[in-house]
């Protein structure tokens, strides 16, 4: 299987091109990264490309949707698929946006948009976010390649021994203790990671019990 990837270099985002031998069938994942090194790689790889697959649909991940659709005559899909030599699985996993969808691709790569990234989680509702990660996208076979909607990917088993939220949610670290504030209000900070963007992700819960998973730079420590 081929696999290409493209970063905007302002919003971090990815696009894929994935196609399953040269030659063969392709498929775009997401658009919000600069296209035309996707399209060099189709020429170079002699692919037809026949469908594009959108994990979801804030701006960063669907920009070039309609010079995808133009330039290929491609259907937008946002469910199973199987074309060529390649299969697809489309996963629910809402939390950071409503529509969120994963695609695990012949059992070998999954594309998780914003849900679940090198150390770290999407943002947004907290049950929704740790259903789809804890019981959607964990329970994947270990060897299976993580490629997130922003920067580097990773595999299941390293997210399942060094994810911070992983390893709280799971039972293999306490949550944490920290008091915070949060736009002036005060907080607990449960879980602190890294972040694609280096400003952290926290997990925070409220005095008044509220949760969310939020950016780092909106939590003031110390």
């Amino acid at each position: 299987m081929l696999v290409h990837r493209s970063m905007h270099p302002d919003w971090l985002s990815n696009a894929y091109l994935v196609g399953d031998e040269p030659g063969g069938t392709a498929v775009f994942v997401d658009s919000g990264a600069p296209l035309e090194p996707l399209v060099q790689a189709a020429e170079e790889e002699r692919l037809t490309v026949t469908h594009l697959l959108t994990t979801h649909s804030h701006p960063d991940h669907v920009a070039g949707d309609d010079e995808l659709v133009r330039r290929y005559g491609l259907e937008i899909v946002k469910g199973d698929l199987v074309t060529g030599g390649l299969v697809v699985r489309a996963l629910e996993t809402p939390g950071h946006s409503d529509d969120g969808l994963s695609f695990v691709v012949n059992e070998i790569v999954c594309f998780t948009g914003d849900t679940l990234f090198r150390d770290a989680v999407g943002g947004g509702d907290v049950e929704r976010v740790r259903h789809s990660v804890m019981d959607v996208l964990m329970p994947l076979p270990p060897e299976i390649r993580v490629l997130p909607g922003h920067t580097e990917e990773t595999t299941i088993a390293r997210e399942a021994e060094e994810n911070p939220f992983v390893r709280v949610w799971s039972g293999a670290e306490p949550e944490g203790t920290e008091r915070v504030q949060v736009g002036g209000d005060p907080a607990t900070l449960l879980v602190w990671s890294p972040d694609y963007d280096g400003k952290g992700k926290a997990w925070v819960r409220f005095d008044d019990g509220r949760e969310r998973i939020l950016g780092g730079s909106r939590v003031q420590r110390g």
